[in-house]
């Protein structure tokens, strides 16, 4: 049976849910699913990373010999020997993580949300990276916060500028390795500095590192959560080093914190799917890790200088770039007077694509800069995709 002329419904939106907006990036990503477009929108693992036969091996085992256990519900804070593992390769000598420290998450963004949700009322002071991770300031911003814009340079966040704005301020959102968007990273005394003078003001520093194993030449740089465990909250995910698909990441703080998003997890989805926490598990326990990670490191380097050698091929004489040594993006910086935003549509006109900068600003917002990714492009069409924005940036000066 079926109601004949029913009033149209009435929506009443919460004034949470009103504040809400898609994300820039995400939307441009529909229009790169066309194949003649060349991309270089996505912040997007290259598939030819993704160890199927690894994965599908692990799915294997964990079915055939615990498959009833994974099947089922699971504890909120996450696998248990999955916790360990991270908490293993997270301890140094002089710190030790503990895996009730560890909370197993659906993805990292999943963990800002909780993060959110535990530390942010409305009107509370946010401090982020100028610019910063669009997804940070999109999981922050349902919460209300009033965002501190935190002055940057080449080198990322200049610590004695924390010192001068903190006071007050509930958390301070950092991504210190191969940054999204600039690919910039922290540097070692600034590390320290600025552990120190988040410590100083009793200010929560977290360390959101997705791309830290996706160093070029060096090994990573000492993590600010082994400088000062008490005061760190470090985020970790397999989407990069692993697949993104299976959606697991992680976030390690003092266990006051984790408890309190664990309860806030509980009323989200109950828990983070046992399978997936198990066939990772089985997947990595064995140092997999260790000789998969270099492939990654490899591809996405010789990407990134064939990227490199283009821009400067074809790039005019008045922008500028960064030079990343890991990680998946380049920041560029044009000449003043060019708006990204208008940039784009002529770009994806000419079968080229790339995100304005815009959007990753908390506040005052750089029209004239964009992002490129680079690592889900071969070097050929990486070159070719380039010398075409080239020549609409040249025909702008």
């Amino acid at each position: 049976m079926k109601i004949e002329n029913p009033n149209p419904l009435q929506w009443n939106f919460s004034k949470r849910s009103q504040q809400l907006q898609s994300s820039a990036i995400r939307e441009i990503l529909k229009i790169t699913m066309r194949p003649e477009i060349t991309s270089f929108a996505g912040g997007l693992p290259s598939p030819a990373t993704f160890p199927v036969e690894r994965m599908k091996a692990a799915f294997d085992t964990v079915l055939t010999q615990q498959g009833k256990i994974a099947l089922q519900y699971g504890p909120t804070d996450g696998y248990g020997p999955l916790r360990e593992w991270v908490a293993n390769s997270l301890s140094t000598d002089g710190a030790r993580i503990l895996p009730e420290q560890v909370l197993m998450v659906s993805g990292s963004q999943q963990g800002l949300d909780l993060l959110g949700k535990v530390l942010i009322d409305e009107g509370s002071n946010v401090m982020v990276e100028t610019p910063s991770y669009l997804g940070a300031l999109q999981a922050f911003s349902i919460y209300g916060p009033n965002f501190i814009s935190v002055p940057s340079d080449e080198q990322g966040l200049i610590p004695s500028a924390v010192e001068e704005l903190g006071k007050g301020a509930r958390l301070l959102y950092s991504l210190p390795n191969f940054q999204n968007p600039t690919g910039r990273t922290l540097p070692l005394e600034r590390r320290f500095a600025l552990v120190e003078a988040c410590a100083r003001l009793g200010l929560p520093l977290i360390e959101d590192d997705p791309y830290g194993a996706l160093s070029y030449r060096n090994d990573p740089l000492p993590k600010m959560l082994n400088m000062n465990p008490a005061g760190v909250i470090y985020m970790g995910s397999f989407s990069k080093v692993l697949t993104p698909g299976i959606r697991l990441g992680y976030v390690v703080a003092p266990t006051p914190l984790i408890l309190k998003m664990e309860q806030a997890k509980q009323a989200a989805d109950l828990h983070t799917a046992q399978l997936t926490q198990m066939v990772v598990y089985e997947a990595v326990k064995d140092g997999f890790l260790q000789t998969h990670i270099p492939t990654i490191r490899k591809l996405y380097a010789d990407q990134c200088q064939a990227m490199l050698d283009a821009l400067q091929t074809y790039f005019p004489a008045g922008t500028s770039w960064t030079k990343p040594e890991g990680g998946m993006f380049i920041w560029v910086t044009l000449p003043k007077h060019i708006d990204s935003g208008a940039l784009l549509k002529e770009a994806v006109e000419q079968h080229v694509a790339f995100v304005p900068g815009a959007p990753f600003y908390a506040n005052e917002p750089q029209h004239n800069t964009l992002r490129l990714s680079f690592v889900t492009v071969p070097p050929e069409k990486i070159r070719a995709g380039v010398e075409r924005l080239g020549k609409l940036i040249a025909a702008k000066l």
